[in-house]
């Protein structure tokens, strides 16, 4: 590599316009690359959801779910395993795919299956819902829908109909049905003694309605010069005229549906609720799906709020609950400062060794650069932003000096034998580059393993692994190329400094960073010494050191029963959040009883207005107190855990239940 040395040295230009380069790229990466906490988990699953209403779990499963997973191993390709799970009148099936697939293939196989099974399923089965796993679709923000005035059929309509479409247009996001509210449906209340009265069941209304309000295309009639569509349209325009339709004929005389009931605009049978500052609501989850940036989704949906809002009442109320680009920020922010604080501190080291703030600034823009072509690489490798990618990025920060320090403070030593600049660098740097890149590929291979995991391990650490081998590479060769014409005229004006003797005092007329520099090296000197008395002292006693570091390794195994273990660690995300599950066939309606007194509970130990304290100090809006349910609620935060008997409704302390 030496022709690359000596080709920098001719053509400085050339370099310091890469370098330029790589700035004007790195930054313009930065700004376009999605940002998130953790990279895109693409694990190939496919989820099978089949709807029956009324069908119990065990005919779900034997009669729906046995013959779809029979069938799909069959004729779908790649499978790696299949799950499934059936409850009353749903089950989900998801089916694992081999590493490598077509997850697109394998959809079309999927839904093609699907569709020649209906025929031997129980008469009425609708067919399933099919949706494409990913594991980065994960809710990053929920939005609460209430209003103090308005219904939760209301609630629930503006949330589906119009919040929900307008904010469906954003790039990234996914946006399912709203939880709780009212589903509006045009309800048929029965009165049975008339029903029984008249002679007529259920299926007579049910046929009364389906026959005679069709919408039926009837063709095209031509009249003249002009032709004419022809629709048979018995669709009642109100919800008052299906009072008015016939549904039989007794004793010569029609019976109405008016006689025996009435039609009104009501609701679906309501099978979840929500609940927020004690009253019903509405809730809108965003989901993020492919690469695109958790900042960028969360940015567009509160931008788009305002005009979704626009048409609405003005008493309807959207507030954000969860905002999870607060904590991709955070996170994101947190690990860019300590990486910069890790490179300053790195650079006052060099300054404190090298004694020249010359050498100290051409060490230190090889630090940033390296990691802007590492960032410009992963860009084009369509890698993201996130807690992996930055964390290998810092890690490297300590590492990206050593090739400049180790060239910068050789060439220093053929400085201080009186050769020329020109020849102090190229000798410098010959007399370092097979060691240099030695060192560089070992710790590159080092991650070499990391490409050899499988599962949602590969695409946590392979990027990781990239930032610090691209990053390192890139270092290895601005020691050859920048690093070389950054001394050829940067050092010049040190060449007196540098020629003097190794062990020569500072001089008065010095710069006070000489001097100290001078002053930190004589005691370094020293404590140098005394390190190397230790070492003949250990040479010296070799059972002794060897047994004793072997009896500390062996005793540093016992604390592995101690150290818990799990795929991530734990987070401080500054909430708490409390799982209710009350005993199975407990009612919606009891459920919601359940719920209201836990939440009266919490409320007495944190008023409202102490909440909105909390909340304003951690920077989140007023989210409300949002419960899921579960036989014991556990509150959990840093301190401990906090325990709910859901049988007594009493607080117990956490000594007295096992969960």
């Amino acid at each position: 590599m030496m022709w690359l040395v000596r080709l920098a040295i001719q053509r400085p230009y050339t370099f310091v316009v890469m370098a330029i380069l790589i700035a004007i790229l790195g930054l313009g990466s930065i700004f376009t690359m999605p940002v998130d906490i953790f990279p895109a988990i693409n694990i190939p699953v496919i989820s099978v959801i089949w709807t029956y209403t009324g069908l119990l779990p065990d005919d779900m499963e034997k009669r729906i779910v046995l013959i779809c997973e029979r069938a799909m191993t069959t004729t779908v390709d790649d499978i790696q395993h299949i799950e499934s799970r059936s409850y009353p009148g749903v089950a989900v099936i998801r089916v694992y795919f081999q590493p490598n697939v077509h997850v697109e293939l394998a959809f079309a196989q999927v839904t093609a299956l699907v569709q020649t099974l209906l025929r031997t399923y129980p008469q009425g089965t609708f067919p399933p819902l099919i949706v494409k796993y990913d594991a980065s679709s994960v809710p990053i923000i929920q939005l609460g829908v209430n209003s103090p005035t308005l219904s939760e059929q209301d609630l629930a309509d503006f949330a589906q109909n119009f919040i929900r479409t307008d904010l469906a247009r954003i790039e990234g996001a996914s946006i399912p049905l709203p939880y709780g509210g009212k589903t509006r449906s045009i309800m048929v209340d029965i009165d049975p003694r008339a029903l029984y009265a008249y002679q007529t069941s259920p299926s007579d209304i049910s046929a009364a309605i389906g026959n005679q309000a069709p919408i039926i295309p009837a063709g095209t009639a031509k009249m003249g010069t002009r032709e004419y569509f022809i629709q048979t349209n018995s669709s009642p325009a109100a919800v008052e005229e299906f009072n008015m339709l016939p549904v039989k004929t007794l004793n010569g005389s029609t019976v109405y549906m008016k006689d025996i009931g009435h039609v009104r605009n009501g609701f679906a049978v309501q099978t979840n609720i929500v609940r927020q500052d004690g009253t019903r609501g509405a809730l809108l989850t965003v989901l993020k799906h492919g690469e695109t940036s958790t900042l960028k989704i969360v940015s567009d949906v509160k931008k788009q709020l305002p005009s979704a809002l626009a048409g609405l009442p003005k008493d309807l109320k959207v507030t954000p609950l969860f905002d999870q680009s607060v904590y991709v920020r955070a996170s994101v922010w947190g690990v860019v400062r300590e990486a910069t604080i890790a490179a300053i501190l790195t650079g006052l080291m060099i300054l404190l060794f090298l004694g020249s703030l010359r050498s100290t600034m051409i060490v230190c823009a090889s630090i940033p650069l390296s990691i802007l072509t590492s960032i410009i690489i992963l860009h084009m490798l369509g890698e993201s932003l996130n807690v992996m990618t930055l964390g290998g990025l810092a890690l490297a920060v300590g590492i990206l000096v050593d090739d400049a320090t180790v060239e910068i403070e050789n060439t220093n030593r053929n400085i201080a034998m009186k050769k020329p600049i020109v020849r102090a660098i190229l000798d410098g740097a010959q007399q370092i580059a097979t060691p240099t890149l030695i060192s560089s590929l070992s710790i590159c291979i080092v991650f070499v393993p990391v490409l050899l995991l499988q599962g949602a391990a590969k695409y946590l650490f392979t990027p990781l692994g990239m930032a610090v081998v691209f990053a390192m590479l890139t270092s290895y060769m601005l020691t050859r190329t920048l690093v070389p014409t950054m001394m050829h005229y940067l050092m010049k004006a040190e060449l007196p400094l540098l020629q003097r003797k190794e062990d020569a005092p500072a001089r008065p007329e010095d710069g006070w960073i000489w001097k100290v520099h001078k002053g930190f090296d004589k005691r370094f000197e020293k404590a140098r010494e005394k390190y190397r008395e230790s070492l003949y002292w250990i040479m010296d006693n070799r059972p002794l050191v060897a047994g004793a570091f072997a009896a500390f390794a062996l005793l540093s195994l016992v604390l592995v029963l101690f150290v818990g273990r799990d795929f991530f660690p734990t987070v401080d995300t500054g909430q708490i959040r409390i799982h209710i599950r009350p005993p199975v066939g407990t009612r919606i309606e009891e459920s919601e009883l359940l719920f209201g007194g836990i939440e009266g509970e919490i409320r007495k130990i944190i008023p409202a207005k102490d909440l909105q304290t909390i909340l304003d100090n951690i920077g989140l809006p007023n989210s409300g107190i949002n419960l899921a349910f579960s036989d014991t609620a556990t509150i959990s935060n840093s301190d401990g855990d906090i325990l709910v008997d859901m049988k007594t409704r009493e607080f117990l302390p956490a000594s007295r239940s096992s969960e």
